[in-house]
């Protein structure tokens, strides 16, 4: 069985998916761009706002479902530059503080809205 989850706390979807999707007590959040969830608009700044917006919408997303980022077990990133993953890094750092989970980050061609990062997250109890 499976749960279907949603917050207006996080940014709605922007297509047909959920927000994420909680299955056999392992939790799958979509990817989750830098959008500020009251204006669906995207956060200003560069890298490291948009890091930022991405971890709290994903955060907010969690608390939703029941779980913490303490939950998390992997992390995909993707970015538009690779120049930006020291960067993301710093930030992505300060929500994973000890015991970070599994992480893979790409460089892809293009990204919604051209946001500069997406991130997509799996949680388990």
């Amino acid at each position: 069985m499976k749960r279907i989850i949603s917050t207006n706390r996080a940014p709605s979807a922007i297509g047909p998916y959920s927000q994420a999707v909680e299955a056999g007590g392992t939790l799958y959040v979509s990817g989750q761009i830098p959008l500020i969830p009251e204006t669906m608009k995207i956060v200003e700044g560069g890298i490291q706002e948009q890091t930022e917006q991405v971890l709290l919408n994903i955060g907010a997303i969690l608390e939703a479902a029941g779980y913490h980022y303490t939950d998390v077990v992997k992390s995909t990133c993707l970015l538009n530059d690779m120049a930006n993953f020291k960067a993301m890094n710093e930030v992505y750092a300060k929500f994973y503080p000890e015991k970070a989970p599994a992480r893979a980050a790409f460089v892809v061609k293009d990204l919604p809205m051209g946001v500069l990062i997406e991130i997509e997250t799996i949680a388990v109890k």
